[in-house]
């Protein structure tokens, strides 16, 4: 009973463990620019844009500032603001954080003093690439507006979504030369967040090695190898392949595996929680409880009574069902962590193979099982008969 209690402790330290780093610090925040938020923009801004109902205020990437604000009808009203000197400044919309096949709000103040604004959409890199006019933004009625006060740049539209507004990866740029003839001049310097319109807040993800896209995908592998390659492969050694010499000791070192690789899938998952502020409920109560269950089955096998003991039947039982119920469960997460990251069709058509293949092996192995269980004769108990 001791070190059945060292264990559950031991577990209760690890979930403490990553229960705190899920709660870390978020991104900084640069106060001077956070103290911008408090200009009235009714001052000089027609409505609705002067007049934003629970605007959320953030800043974004240098002194580019982002207010918006979302309705129940899924109107989203934006003002983007930076420091501005001469040139263009642009805010984009991308499906996964790349700037081709995304659509911008680009606006600049002329020599002139004319403001203009215009949607871009990117089909390549190149100025030629960027054409004006165009895009998938879908703008409102309310023409979208630029203007300069002071040394200040606001950039303002509005959009209208079928569904309401969350996680979206934004591009800024800007750029000190002016378009030519409303074609784009090449952008100084750029940047790509993942900016969530739910909570206002925001994870720069154009930094290299800490490129969110790679740690998801890090995730993603984690998981598929732990919990839907290793822990199945020995959950079939376990159970079909008992007349093998070493199946405990194969079954016992691909669980081992399969909990660490998941381990650690998990240990990133709150990490990209933390950092991106994103929340998908299903996804992590699921992936929470595969990990319990998972620390369940590492606790029992401590705790595995003999093969003569009149426990052992239930043991194996528990054992075999809790495995059971946390491959199915291990299942249905990454199918849901693939469908909210968006995976593409190679992530799904491979990890689509994979199941399909330990699922037919599964059938083809427990219907030979149960045949060879049918053809094993009934052995009757004989008695001796007594003469008379």
């Amino acid at each position: 009973m001791a070190m059945i209690s060292r264990l559950l402790m031991l577990s209760l330290f690890i979930m403490l463990i990553f229960l705190a780093q899920s709660k870390g610090m978020v991104m900084g925040v640069d106060e001077d620019a956070k103290a911008l938020c408090s200009v009235n923009l009714a001052q000089f801004l027609p409505p609705p844009y002067g007049g934003l109902e629970n605007m959320v205020c953030q800043p974004v990437w240098n002194s580019f500032l982002l207010r918006y604000s979302q309705t129940k009808d899924n109107v989203v009203t934006i003002v983007l603001s930076t420091v501005y000197t001469t040139g263009w400044v642009g805010m984009g919309f991308s499906r996964d954080g790349k700037m081709i096949n995304s659509s911008c709000m680009v606006g600049w103040v002329n020599p002139e003093g004319q403001g203009k604004i215009r949607q871009y959409y990117v089909e390549g890199l190149t100025p030629s690439k960027i054409k004006p006019e165009k895009g998938e933004l879908p703008l409102t009625s309310v023409p979208p507006l630029v203007y300069l006060q002071g040394a200040t740049i606001y950039l303002a539209f509005q959009l209208k979504y079928p569904n309401r507004l969350k996680n979206q990866p934004i591009l800024l740029a800007f750029a000190t030369k002016y378009p030519h003839h409303h074609h784009l001049t090449v952008h100084d310097d750029k940047t790509t967040i993942l900016f969530d319109f739910s909570s206002g807040n925001s994870f720069d993800v154009s930094a290299g090695p800490n490129d969110y896209t790679s740690s998801r995908k890090t995730h993603g592998v984690l998981g598929i190898l732990g919990w839907g390659l290793f822990c199945p492969f020995g959950a079939i050694f376990a159970r079909y392949l008992r007349n093998q010499k070493s199946w405990y000791y194969i079954h016992v070192s691909a669980q081992f595996i399969g909990f660490i690789l998941g381990l650690a899938g998990v240990v990133l998952g709150l990490q990209l929680h933390n950092n991106l502020q994103v929340h998908i409920p299903a996804h992590e109560g699921i992936g929470i409880l595969v990990l319990v269950l998972s620390i369940l089955q590492v606790l029992a096998f401590f705790v595995r009574p003999d093969r003569d003991s009149k426990y052992r039947k239930c043991w194996n039982l528990y054992h075999g069902w809790v495995g059971r119920i946390a491959l199915f469960f291990a299942a249905i997460n990454i199918v849901l962590g693939m469908h909210y990251a968006g995976a593409g069709e190679g992530w799904k058509i491979g990890y689509g193979f994979l199941l399909g293949t330990i699922m037919l092996v599964c059938i083809v192995l427990e219907t030979l099982l149960r045949l060879k269980k049918l053809d094993e004769p009934t052995h009757l108990p004989t008695y001796p008969m007594n003469s008379i």
